[in-house]
C-alpha cells in the first residue's frame, strides 16, 4: 500500500472531486490522507465531499489551526505510516503536478535502491511544464544557493509531488521543520546527515514530470523571499557537521 497525503489551507475554490473519485477508483493500492490545515474557507467540507465520494481510499486529517505546508504535511505522514505502507508521499493540493505522475513514481519506486522519488519541473521537448517566468527565475536563484548547500546535481528541490520508502520516512519526518517553505531542503539535508552524501545520492532519484502546470497564486508572499536566504543558513547550520 502506498499513501499520498495531499496538504490544503483555504484551497476551496479550487478543490474538485472529481480527479481524485477518477483516480483513486482506479487505484487498489492507493491511499490518501486529505489534511485541512486550518482553513478559514470551506476547505474542510470539500476534502469530507472528496472522502465521502471516494469511500475508503481516503481519509481527512484536520488541524486545529493552521500550522503552514510543514507541519500540516509531516502530522499526514506520521498519521500514515500507523497504517504499515510501503511507501508515503506527499502531493501538492492544487493538482499542478497531475495525480496520474503518482504511478510513474511508484514504478520507478519499485527499485528499493531508490528511497526517494522526486517531481522535477524541467522545461524540455517533449513535456508539457507550464511555468510563468517570474517564478522559474527567482526559482533557480534559490536552486543555486540550495545546492551550496547539499552538494547533489539536484534540479528542483521544491516540487511539491514526492514518494518516500515508509522506513526512511519515519526518521526524516520524526522532529518539525526549521522552514514551513524549505522543508524539502531539510528531507534532503536529514537523508544526507543519516546516510552520507555518496549514500544519499544513490538513495534519492529525481524524475522529470511530463506534465506540470502552475495555478498562478503562490502562498508565498513577496515578503517572505528576503527570508529565504536566512532560513537557508539556518538550516545549514543545524545540519552542517552531519553531512559528510
Amino acid at each position: 500500500m502506498v499513501t499520498i497525503v495531499i496538504p490544503c489551507f483555504n484551497e476551496a475554490y479550487r478543490l474538485s472531486p472529481g480527479p481524485f473519485v477518477s483516480f483513486l477508483g482506479e487505484s487498489a493500492d492507493l491511499f490518501f490522507i486529505l489534511v485541512d490545515d486550518g482553513s478559514t474557507d470551506q476547505t474542510a467540507e470539500k476534502l469530507e465531499q472528496i472522502s465521502l465520494l471516494t469511500g475508503s481510499k481516503s481519509t481527512v486529517l484536520r488541524l486545529g489551526e493552521n500550522h503552514g505546508k510543514a507541519e500540516a504535511v509531516r502530522q499526514g505522514i506520521l498519521q500514515a505510516l500507523k497504517a504499515g505502507p510501503s511507501h508515503v508521499g506527499y502531493w501538492d493540493g492544487d493538482l499542478a503536478t497531475p495525480l496520474a505522475e503518482i504511478r510513474t513514481f511508484i514504478d520507478y519506486g519499485g527499485d528499493s535502491t531508490r528511497k526517494m522519488i522526486f517531481g522535477s519541473r524541467i522545461q524540455r521537448l517533449g513535456a508539457d511544464i507550464e511555468r510563468h517566468w517570474y517564478r522559474h527565475y527567482p526559482g533557480r536563484l534559490i536552486a543555486f544557493w540550495i545546492n551550496l548547500i547539499i552538494r547533489l546535481p539536484v534540479h528542483d528541490t521544491q516540487c511539491g509531488a514526492k514518494l518516500i520508502d515508509a522506513e526512511l520516512a519515519g526518521k526524516i519526518f520524526a522532529e518539525p521543520f526549521i522552514s514551513s517553505w524549505l522543508f524539502d531542503v531539510e528531507l534532503f539535508t536529514r537523508i544526507i546527515a543519516l546516510h552520507g552524501r555518496r549514500q544519499a545520492a544513490r538513495m534519492i532519484y529525481e524524475v522529470p514530470l511530463q506534465r506540470w502546470t502552475d495555478v498562478g497564486d503562490s502562498k508565498i508572499s513577496p515578503g517572505y523571499l528576503p527570508k529565504i536566504p536566512v532560513e537557508l543558513f539556518r538550516i545549514y547550520s543545524k545540519y552542517r557537521k552531519d553531512m559528510h
